[in-house]
């Protein structure tokens, strides 16, 4: 296949790609953006695979065979509740093919280095393509390489973490080694001295030292960030894999993974700062690591959590004319998003005026919330974004909480040393009553204690959500 038909289809490719992006931002454009972006992908492979400088198809043909088989198998095992852990997963790969294409690069570079004219005559793809280049273009290409690497590895530890933090496998809570900042300051002096290092000699171990470094600034990092602050990190990691495919599009001179690595940094970053804007965070502080903890004496709880049962709610609940529904992840984690809509369609064909309310990092990944009613098909009209329905709780008779902590929790408002302190929140307790459906009387992922749960227009519905509602359904009316 020429290289003209190629580039024809890496722009048609392109093109797919940015039309699965734009539709994306609705849910009921989704379904068709999600096929864009499959047939983007399928294009972009099959042109690669047919295109200038095509080798080792049958080792090609093995390994995308079992990529996609191990994809399969992981995306129809993974429940809703592990979407998080799965995107962060997946993230490490990205930036482990960055760092394997870097090292690749120098490799290659080197063989070049010691044939003569006549022996660069006969290489193929990539390595023709390296022995054509200039010396000014190959110094280009170190620094290419050498940022691909880098991000690749800070990719790579970051995503671990975070997949450990999700999973429950590496504490939720915000842990730094002793001199925090500093030691990332450090490393990143030591990334840079060893990129013009590499740039000036060439030699493997400054990439190697430079690699180092990048696995541990990614490592200590995310391990900086508390729980509260996990949705903004996945968001961010997105954008970091996206710009190690850009990386690894300069390094291999393949223009589609460049605007593809392109598309996802930029909208990953996009993403991530109207998430810290929603959670009152800084862009740069959470990018830097060190969120998630609190920055002095709490303030005390008084009060006691009292229990309601069932009957109470629905009587409760009967009597009401308008009532919000706010879903969070223990929602997600007792898969009870079906009962969740049943109980709307129950109200609402009372006449009563039923709405949800999403608070932009609810769950652990962006849009989790919106996707599991969307999958219980909750019509999209009453689906509220906080900033639509906020100003409505003070004239809402009943406010549902379904495992939700962080984002109903009044102390962001109310105490300046809370670790989310200043974080908008979905101010659910201005309703005139309010029903908590939690398995106990713990803290949460987080770890941040609730002053919600303890006021007086408040009733813990105890129990997982899924057996609460299922005993709560007959009883509506």
């Amino acid at each position: 296949m020429e290289m003209g038909f190629t580039s024809a289809v890496y722009v048609l490719a392109a093109i797919l790609f940015i039309l699965s992006l734009g539709g994306l931002s609705g849910q009921e454009s989704a379904k068709r953006a999600v096929w864009y972006g499959i047939t983007g992908m399928a294009l972009a492979v099959s042109a690669t695979l047919l295109g200038p400088g095509l080798g080792l198809w049958w080792l090609s043909l093995v390994l995308i065979s079992a990529g996609g088989l191990v994809g399969y198998q992981l995306a129809s095992k993974v429940g809703m509740t592990q979407m998080p852990e799965l995107v962060a997963g997946m993230h490490t790969l990205v930036g482990l093919a960055a760092v394997f294409v870097g090292f690749n690069t120098h490799f290659e570079l080197v063989n070049i280095a010691y044939m003569d004219d006549a022996a660069k005559k006969t290489l193929e793809g990539f390595s023709a393509l390296l022995a054509k280049k200039s010396s000014i273009e190959i110094n280009i290409l170190r620094v290419e390489t050498s940022l691909g690497i880098w991000i690749g590895a800070v990719t790579f530890t970051g995503s671990l973490i975070a997949y450990g933090k999700l999973a429950g496998k590496v504490t939720s809570a915000a842990t730094k080694l002793p001199g925090g900042h500093f030691l990332n300051a450090a490393a990143a002096i030591l990334s840079v001295l060893s990129m013009a290092w590499y740039l000036n000699s060439g030699e493997l171990l400054s990439m190697i030292i430079l690699m180092i470094m990048a696995l541990f600034i990614g490592y200590h990092l995310i391990m900086g960030i508390g729980g509260a602050d996990m949705p903004v990190v996945v968001s961010m990691l997105n954008s970091y894999s996206g710009w190690a495919a850009a990386a690894i599009g300069f390094s291999l001179g393949n223009d589609l993974l460049i605007v593809v690595g392109a598309l996802v940094g930029s909208s990953g970053a996009i993403l991530s700062y109207i998430m810290c804007k929603a959670m009152n965070r800084s862009f740069v502080s959470v990018i830097l690591g060190g969120f998630g903890g609190s920055s002095g004496p709490q303030m005390e709880i008084k009060g006691n959590q009292v229990a309601i049962d069932a009957d109470g709610v629905a009587t409760m609940l009967n009597d009401a004319e308008s009532i919000v529904i706010i879903p969070g992840y223990g929602m997600a984690v007792a898969q009870a998003q079906q009962s969740v809509a049943e109980l709307a369609r129950k109200l609402r064909a009372q006449g009563k005026n039923v709405r949800f309310a999403i608070h932009p990092v609810a769950g652990r990944l962006p849009g989790h919330m919106n996707v599991l009613l969307a999958e219980a098909r909750v019509p999209y009209d009453i689906v509220m974004e906080m900033d639509e329905i906020n100003d409505d709780f003070p004239d809402t008779d009943v406010a549902i909480v379904i495992g939700s902590n962080d984002i109903v929790n009044p102390a962001a408002q109310d105490d300046p040393n809370s670790p989310i302190a200043g974080m908008p929140v979905l101010e659910c307790w201005k309703a005139k009553h309010v029903f908590v459906s939690k398995r106990g009387e713990g803290t949460g992922y987080s770890g941040i204690e609730n002053p919600l749960f303890f006021k007086e227009n408040t009733r813990m519905f105890y129990g997982d959500a899924k057996e609460s509602l299922d005993k709560l359904l007959p009883l509506i009316e």
